[in-house]
């Protein structure tokens, strides 16, 4: 059995995750996505809120969990082979070669930390616009942002921004 990771500190959950999410099936049996506690970032939702935006969104796919990461992205990919027994493989989605610029040596410090691999997907041309900081930046303003997160998120999202309802 395999298991792909896909890491990320999902501050909102957008639909460009939950792409990488679906697609991460192509290459593995069942898909954990791992949130992460950044200690250099200041998230505007806790880790259980990110946890629980995404669990609701992958409900309806099988074989996709959301968990949150303690520590090392490479401790708990280790975890999880030890604990289902089978490969682990992370998977993180790519907008374009900004992230690879910086994606490429997080992946090869966990290659070399751990052996455990990381697998890019070109993210959807459609959807590659949308990032965490950009969502929360449109929203912050008073913007639309429904369109690009999943159901639910949009509204905590405002909410965390504008407590009493004012934009």
């Amino acid at each position: 059995m395999r298991t792909a990771v896909v890491p990320g500190s999902f501050d909102p959950v957008t639909l460009g995750h939950l792409d990488v999410v679906r697609r991460a099936l192509a290459v593995a049996d069942e898909v954990v996505v791992a949130v992460g506690r950044n200690a250099g970032k200041s998230p505007l939702l806790t880790a259980d809120e990110r946890r629980d935006l995404i669990t609701s969104a992958v409900a309806d796919i099988p074989g996709v969990r959301a968990e949150i990461m303690p520590g090392l992205l490479v401790d708990f990919c280790r975890d999880l082979a030890h604990a289902s027994g089978g490969d682990v493989v992370i998977v993180k989605g790519l907008r374009g070669g900004g992230d690879l610029d910086a994606e490429a040596p997080m992946a090869a410090m966990n290659r070399h930390l751990s052996g455990v691999e990381t697998v890019f997907l070109v993210g959807a041309g459609h959807l590659n616009h949308i990032s965490s900081s950009m969502v929360r930046d449109v929203a912050r303003h008073g913007g639309p942002i429904d369109d690009l997160v999943p159901a639910g998120a949009a509204d905590l999202v405002r909410a965390r921004l504008h407590p009493g309802g004012t934009t």
